[in-house]
């Protein structure tokens, strides 16, 4: 019986058997991966740049194109480096790396959102203790509680998934190292360790869905008490995409990990994958900014002023 120490690499799944569908492909992700590394630019660099954004909120929103630069670049790159060398390995320390920075870039990510929940909720029901409650330091701590929760995760899944031993050979079904797939290959009676910390996960993820809902009930409700039209346009410009965010990033995961396995097959779970893994990072950019004016305002003056500097 094969274990792992045996395994010194992993197979991927491809895109594409043959070579033009292969470039295709490559062509695609990389669009989508530029698209991705210019919208979270953009954003880091408007939030950075412009001192009118240097508010908890944006503080948050530039930790979470932080995140999702990483969660994209620790996926796209492989992949698209397979399909241009028509290869599927990975080596066995590659794929620990994918599964420990994925799992922590998204882990973190989830957490963030639920700090952004609180944040809105602050601003909008309780906005005369909003300094007090949301200054620079605690800013800095939940921003730092979010990404070390995230770490702590990653590494308890990384260690468990990764002590466990094979029994079905290396073959992958998917474009990149993800727990579930991993776990197919493993000994079944060897992975309920690991099962039990994704339960664990899933546990607390719940609760920071609840506390997402139950914030926004409450900022919903003070928002529809609001007398002025345009205080409501402006609550709303700031909630909506956040929750629009938040619904992006549940609906493909939840759908990910817990569609029926009687609908389940390699090319489904293949587009399944890449909608929660690829979508939200490239989209997030998009859906802040179209109704957020002061982003709009932000980024417009930085593109004048790279104009400007390289006309001179």
């Amino acid at each position: 019986m094969p274990n792992i120490s045996s395994v010194s690499e992993f197979l991927l799944l491809a895109f594409a058997d043959t070579r033009e569908l292969q470039l295709l492909h490559f062509a695609l992700l990389l669009g989508i991966y530029l698209a991705a590394l210019l919208g979270n630019g953009l954003i880091l660099s408007a939030v950075a740049c412009h001192h009118r954004l240097h508010t908890p909120m944006y503080f948050f929103l530039l930790n979470l194109a932080l995140l999702d630069l990483g969660c994209i670049s620790t996926t796209l790159p492989k992949a698209m480096a397979n399909a241009l060398w028509d290869t599927r390995a990975i080596s066995y320390q590659g794929c620990a790396a994918q599964v420990l920075f994925f799992v922590f870039f998204f882990g973190s990510e989830f957490f963030l959102l639920t700090v952004m929940a609180y944040d809105r909720y602050i601003a909008i029901c309780q906005p005369l203790h909003y300094g007090s409650l949301l200054g620079s330091r605690a800013c800095a701590q939940m921003a730092a509680a979010a990404w070390g929760s995230g770490f702590l995760n990653a590494v308890l899944h990384t260690a468990n998934t990764f002590s466990l031993p094979l029994c079905q050979g290396n073959a992958v079904d998917q474009f990149f190292c993800e727990i579930a797939q991993i776990l197919k290959i493993s000994c079944s009676d060897a992975y309920l360790r690991e099962v039990g910390a994704l339960v664990f996960s899933f546990s607390l993820a719940f609760g920071c869905f609840v506390f997402i809902v139950v914030s926004y009930v409450q900022v919903f409700r003070a928002v529809l008490r609001m007398p002025s039209e345009q205080g409501r346009h402006k609550a709303f410009s700031t909630c909506l995409p956040h929750l629009a965010m938040v619904f992006l990033f549940l609906s493909t995961s939840t759908f990910a990990y817990l569609k029926p396995a009687s609908i389940s097959s390699p090319s489904l779970d293949l587009v399944v994958s890449l909608l929660y893994s690829v979508v939200p990072p490239a989209l997030n950019p998009l859906i802040y900014s179209m109704r957020n004016q002061e982003l709009k305002v932000a980024v417009r003056k930085l593109f004048l002023y790279v104009l400007l500097k390289h006309q001179c």
